[in-house]
């Protein structure tokens, strides 16, 4: 993509704003915007939750879609949200992990004919 095609869609502007508690995480509400900023009351307001588990290997940044109609609900669904894309997430590990293991690795011919000595097989001495 070049920078001429860099372009934002006018039709799908949002303001957003931050709330957060400054200790579990926070929620982003984004308010749908016309390109002049003002209120597209056409489009429905969207709130994401953020927040931070800790791992083993350090922070692990979790961030959820949540269904709600004004802050104060989001607020009440903040954990559910977040606990529902945590579990996507380990899902979504675990698959991983299965894919990883039930890989299974073939030499190719080439390789195969080079550990036996060439075409023909094992040389003989």
């Amino acid at each position: 993509m070049t920078t001429e095609e860099l372009r934002l869609d006018e039709s799908e502007l949002y303001r957003e704003e931050t709330f957060t508690d400054l200790k579990v995480g926070s929620i982003r509400r984004l308010s749908p915007v016309t390109a002049d900023g003002k209120p597209d009351t056409g489009r429905p307001i969207l709130f994401v939750g953020q927040t931070q588990l800790l791992t083993q290997v350090g922070p692990l940044p979790v961030q959820a879609r949540i269904e709600a109609r004004t802050l104060e609900e989001a607020i009440a669904k903040f954990p559910a949200a977040i606990e529902e894309a945590v579990a996507a997430m380990m899902d979504e590990l675990r698959d991983m992990q299965r894919r990883e293991a039930s890989r299974i690795v073939v030499p190719g011919a080439d390789t195969a004919s080079k550990i036996l000595g060439g075409p023909q097989g094992p040389t003989q001495k």
